[in-house]
C-alpha cells in the first residue's frame, strides 16, 4: 500500500498580492516535494487555502474602502491566478470563510471546551479610547520586549519571531488611529490552556525528530524547555471571522491563528467531500485508521512557534477526545528570503510581487532561482543581479543549453527519430550509470526536503552530459563514422530523458517541453483547475489538481530507437539587462 503523505501549506493572508519572498519559503518548496513524492507512487494530498479572516485582511479593506469579504475574494483569486501560472499542484486549494471550514473549526473549538482544553477568563488588552475599541493584536505596533525591534506587530516580531501578549509591547500605538494614548481594559476571552500541553509537547519533540531541521528543532526545544506555556487567548472582539459555537457572544469571534491551522484538517476534510468519498479524508488524518501517514506543514520562519508548539499542542488536547488526529511528521521551514537588507513584508510594502514577476518572466526560472537560493538554514539576500547570472549561467547555459545543442543535432542529422544506437562502449555505460544513479541520489535529497542540494546535483549530472557530447564530438564523429555519432547522440538523449524526470519537480513546466520534444504523448504531471463550488456560506473559488493522466515516474525508462522527436524549441528565454528592473541603468 503506498504511504500517505499529507503536504500541508501555510495558509497566506489574503491581504495583497504575495511576494516572492513568500513562495521561496512557504509555496514552491512543498510543491517541488508533492510532485517528487508523487512520482516515487506515494499517495499525496496537498492541501491549503487563503486564510481570509483576522485583522490584516480588516485593515486591508479599510484602506481599499470595500467589504471584509470583497478584499478576502480579490486577493484569493489573486493568489490561485499565481498558483496556476507557478504550476503549484494543491490537491485542493480552499479558504477559511467556506461552510466547511466554519464546521470543522467549530467542531474542533468544542471539543477542545469538553476536554477541558479550554477556558473563560478575564484578560486586560489594550483599549483605544479615540475610536471605543479593543484592539485585537494586528491593530497595535510597539517595541519588541525581546530585541527591541521598533514595528513589531501585538502577537509576534517579525525580526526575532518570538510570541508574546500584546501587553509586553514596548510604547504601543494604536493602527487604527495612530494614537499612543491607549488603556488597558478588561474583557473577557476564551482560552487555549497551552500549559497543560507543555510535558506532552516536551515527550513529543524529544522523539523521532532526528530529520527536522537544526533552525526548527532548536528554536521549538528552546521555547518549550526555557518559557512555560501558558493560557492564550483564542478569541478577539472582533466581528469578522467564525463564530464561538458555545453560549452567546455575537460580537467576538474565534481568533485568525486558531481557526486557520486547523485548515489543514478541513482542506483535507473538504477535498473528500468534493471527491465524492466523505470519509477518505481518514487515511490522512485519523490516527486509529492509519497512524504511519506522514503529515508535513511547509512554512516560513515566522510560523514555526505556530506549528511546532500550538498546532501540536491542540492537536494533543483534541485526541483527549474520543477520535485521535496524527501529529505533524515535520515542518520543514524556511528562513527569510530578504530585500534590500530587510524583510520582506506585504503590509509594510516591501515586496516583488509574485503574480507581477509571473506576467514578465517564465515560471520556471523563477522556480530554478528560489529554489538556488532557498532560504533553507540561514536568512538570503535576494538581488536582480543575482536572478539575471542564475537564469542565465546556470538555467539557460547548462540544461537548456544542453537539450537544444543536442535535440536540434538529432532531429537535423537523424532525419527526426531517435537514432539507434550501436554497441555502449565502456564510457557510454559508466556513463549511463553515472546518471541513472542520480534517481537514488537525488530522490533521497527530494525525500528528505534538502531541495537545493538536489538542484545542485542534478545540475551537475547536467553538466556532465555536456562534458560527455563535448569529449565525443559527435558534430565532428558524424562526418567519419556516422554509426559511432547515432550511438553518442543516443546515449546523450537518454541521459536527457532522465534528467527531464529529475528536474521534473522543480521545472515541471520545460521539463513537460522536453518530454514532449522527445516525441512522448502522455504528459509527466496532471491538470491543474479551478472550480467553483456552492455552499451555505456563497460561492467560492477553489484550486485543484487531476493527476489520473499523469505518467511521471521515479524511475530510469528506455528511450525508444526510432521515436519520432518533434521539431525543437528554446526552453527558456536568456534575460537581457534592460528588462531586469536595477540593471537598466548599465546600459
Amino acid at each position: 500500500m503506498a504511504r500517505k503523505i499529507l503536504v500541508g501549506v501555510a495558509w497566506p493572508y489574503v491581504n495583497g498580492e504575495k511576494h516572492i519572498g513568500q513562495i521561496a519559503g512557504a509555496y514552491l518548496p512543498p510543491d517541488i516535494f508533492a510532485r517528487y513524492q508523487r512520482m516515487t507512487g506515494a499517495d499525496v494530498l496537498m492541501v491549503s487555502g487563503s486564510d481570509t479572516h483576522g485583522t490584516p485582511i480588516m485593515l486591508k479593506a479599510d484602506a481599499e474602502g470595500l467589504t471584509y469579504g470583497e478584499v478576502a475574494d480579490k486577493y484569493h483569486r489573486l493568489f490561485v491566478d499565481g498558483c496556476l501560472k507557478m504550476g503549484l499542484t494543491f490537491d485542493l486549494y480552499t479558504h477559511t470563510d467556506t461552510q466547511n471550514h466554519w464546521d470543522v473549526t467549530q467542531e474542533v473549538f468544542t471539543r477542545h471546551w469538553e476536554t477541558g482544553f479550554i477556558y473563560k477568563a478575564a484578560q486586560e488588552q489594550w483599549y483605544d479610547p479615540a475610536v471605543n475599541k479593543f484592539l485585537a493584536d494586528r491593530y497595535v505596533e510597539g517595541i519588541c520586549p525581546f530585541c527591541g525591534y521598533p514595528d513589531a506587530r501585538g502577537d509576534q516580531c517579525d525580526n526575532c519571531g518570538r510570541l508574546y501578549d500584546a501587553l509586553e509591547l514596548k510604547n504601543p500605538r494604536s493602527k487604527i488611529s495612530g494614537s499612543t494614548d491607549l488603556e488597558v481594559r478588561a474583557t473577557e476571552h476564551f482560552f487555549l490552556d497551552m500549559g497543560k500541553m507543555n510535558e506532552p509537547l516536551l515527550e513529543w519533540i524529544k522523539e523521532g525528530k532526528e530529520h527536522w531541521r537544526p533552525n526548527v528543532i532548536n528554536f521549538t526545544r528552546g521555547q518549550l524547555e526555557l518559557r512555560e506555556l501558558h493560557g492564550r487567548a483564542i478569541t478577539r472582539d472582533l466581528d469578522w471571522g467564525i463564530t464561538i459555537p458555545i453560549g452567546n457572544y455575537p460580537e467576538k469571534r474565534i481568533y485568525v491563528w486558531y481557526d486557520a491551522v486547523i485548515g489543514y484538517y478541513s482542506a483535507a476534510v473538504e477535498w473528500a467531500k468534493l471527491a465524492g468519498a466523505p470519509e477518505a479524508w481518514r487515511e490522512w488524518w485519523d490516527a486509529d485508521v492509519n497512524p504511519d501517514a506522514r503529515l508535513y506543514n511547509f512554512i516560513g520562519k515566522d510560523n514555526i512557534p505556530f506549528h511546532t508548539i500550538i498546532w501540536p499542542g491542540m492537536l494533543i488536547g483534541y485526541n483527549f477526545g474520543a477520535s485521535h488526529l496524527n501529529l505533524p511528521y515535520d515542518v520543514p521551514a524556511n528562513e527569510y528570503l530578504n530585500l534590500g537588507g530587510g524583510k520582506f513584508s506585504t503590509s509594510r510594502g516591501n515586496v516583488i510581487g509574485w503574480n507581477t514577476v509571473l506576467a514578465t518572466y517564465q515560471a520556471d526560472a523563477w522556480r530554478y532561482v528560489l529554489t538556488a537560493v532557498a532560504p533553507e538554514t540561514a536568512d538570503v539576500e535576494f538581488t536582480w543581479q543575482d536572478f539575471m547570472d542564475r537564469a542565465n549561467n546556470e538555467l539557460v547555459a547548462n540544461w537548456g543549453n544542453l537539450v537544444n545543442r543536442t535535440l536540434g543535432f538529432a532531429f537535423k542529422r537523424f532525419d527526426g527519430v531517435v537514432p539507434a544506437p550501436g554497441v555502449l562502449d565502456a564510457e557510454d555505460e559508466a556513463f549511463l550509470a553515472e546518471i541513472r544513479a542520480g534517481f537514488e541520489s537525488v530522490g533521497a535529497l527530494y525525500g528528505a526536503v534538502k531541495l537545493k542540494a538536489a538542484l545542485l546535483e542534478v545540475r551537475r549530472l547536467s553538466q556532465r552530459v555536456n562534458q560527455y557530447l563535448n569529449d565525443r564530438a559527435p558534430w565532428k564523429m558524424i562526418v567519419t563514422d556516422r554509426d559511432r555519432a547515432a550511438t553518442s547522440i543516443y546515449v546523450a538523449l537518454q541521459a536527457i530523458d532522465w534528467l527531464k524526470l529529475l528536474w521534473a519537480p522543480i521545472l515541471p513546466h520545460s521539463s513537460e517541453a522536453v518530454h514532449r520534444l522527445l516525441g512522448y504523448d502522455q504528459p509527466i504531471f496532471g491538470r491543474q483547475y479551478t472550480e467553483e463550488v456552492v455552499d451555505a456560506r456563497g460561492v467560492h473559488q477553489v484550486l485543484r489538481y487531476d493527476h489520473s493522466d499523469a505518467t511521471g515516474r521515479w524511475e530510469p525508462s528506455m528511450l525508444p530507437p526510432g521515436q519520432t522527436l518533434r521539431e525543437p524549441a528554446a526552453l527558456f528565454i536568456k534575460l537581457e539587462e534592460e528588462a531586469v528592473p536595477g540593471l537598466e541603468s548599465k546600459q
